[in-house]
């Protein structure tokens, strides 16, 4: 919105010619979301608590995870409204990648909402029945990849997608399969998000982390000269992608001021699935799919590890008749809980872990 109102008074002083600068945009986005959330943080727990919006914990988890049980959830909608007016205050509002990203964030926003919504206040331990809360995950992906094909956001053909490392190379997906590679991506990681979500302040930071990292890559790639330089896709307009990323970014960490250890509040799948979806589609609008498996690398050992865990005790069981385990516990960040890890080891552990992914990430700029 300021981008739209304020530069038109550049003649009468220089300094709204600032709203013009994507780098100051980007900044304002963050503080903006950060600040929304922050703010807005302790009435919203407040209201959790009044109404008895409290966490549901499994008797056959972690035992330390029984006193949480209670604690204010859904509170991942800070993080998405926060994001979202911060976006539309800051960003180009017709820009298709805005837009589309934006869909995203609050299509799997209002997934994880119903799903929270039918657990905690209603009282329906299952929440949203799985094959409902997949097929709303897989109906976006597909109607995102159609759209992408039909009406193409840039010149460069929508069935290519980018190679790490590779300098000019790129993959190029028989139509059909790119309809399913990107309902693939929106479904993987919104899950992949969700699957980490059981630590206080892991979800949210390494969310930040990895959505940091994509608005750099954002940034870059919606520059011209910064594209041909690094040997990136050039996609105009993409730029302001860094403006969506660094809005939640900054709603993320504005979260982590009170879902830090022993959190106040959490973010359930409101928020999980939101960041997660967020993230597949600024990988998809910016032909950087296979990079999600670099920034997300601790995200994708969570999902493998569930995988793995189900899997193996499945096939044992099938062959000796008694399930076996590879993992004291699924996901992996309560296996090393089970190992002795204190809870806020593993979370800061594995958010050094998000940051040496993001670092490798970065290095295929210049690694091709």
């Amino acid at each position: 919105m300021l981008y739209h109102l304020l530069p038109q008074f550049a003649d009468v002083h220089i300094l709204f010619n600032v709203f013009n600068y994507l780098t100051f945009r980007s900044v304002g986005a963050v503080v903006t979301s950060y600040v929304l959330v922050f703010v807005a943080g302790p009435a919203t727990i407040r209201r959790l608590q009044l109404h008895r919006v409290g966490q549901v914990i499994r008797e056959d988890g972690i035992e330390a995870h029984l006193s949480k049980a209670g604690t204010p959830t859904m509170g991942g909608s800070l993080i998405v409204l926060s994001a979202a007016l911060s976006t539309l205050l800051w960003a180009e509002l017709t820009n298709a990648f805005v837009l589309l990203a934006l869909l995203g964030l609050l299509w799997m926003g209002a997934i994880g909402f119903m799903d929270d919504y039918l657990k905690i206040v209603r009282n329906q331990p299952r929440g949203l029945v799985a094959k409902y809360k997949l097929l709303g995950q897989l109906s976006f992906g597909l109607a995102l990849g159609l759209l992408l094909l039909l009406r193409p956001v840039s010149s460069i053909p929508p069935t290519w997608t980018m190679v790490p490392f590779f300098e000019g190379w790129v993959a190029a997906f028989w139509p059909p399969a790119y309809v399913a590679f990107v309902a693939f991506v929106v479904c993987g990681t919104s899950n992949a998000v969700n699957l980490s979500d059981g630590l206080d302040g892991l979800a949210a930071g390494l969310g930040a982390i990895a959505l940091a990292t994509f608005a750099v890559f954002a940034y870059l790639i919606g520059r011209i000269d910064t594209s041909a330089y690094l040997g990136l896709l050039y996609l105009p307009g993409s730029g302001e992608l860094a403006i969506f990323a660094a809005a939640l970014a900054g709603g993320a960490v504005g979260f982590l001021w009170f879902n830090s250890h022993p959190a106040q509040v959490f973010m359930g799948d409101t928020g999980s699935l939101a960041i997660g979806g967020a993230l597949a589609v600024l990988a998809i609008l910016l032909k950087a799919e296979f990079l999600l498996l670099l920034v997300g690398a601790v995200f994708v050992a969570e999902v493998l590890s569930v995988i793995l865990q189900v899997g193996w005790f499945k096939y044992t069981r099938r062959q000796s008749g008694t399930g076996r385990r590879i993992l004291r516990m699924a996901p992996l960040h309560h296996h090393f809980e089970k190992v002795g890890w204190a809870e806020s080891q593993v979370v800061v552990r594995f958010w050094i872990l998000g940051v040496l992914s993001a670092l490798v990430a970065l290095s295929t700029l210049k690694v091709r």
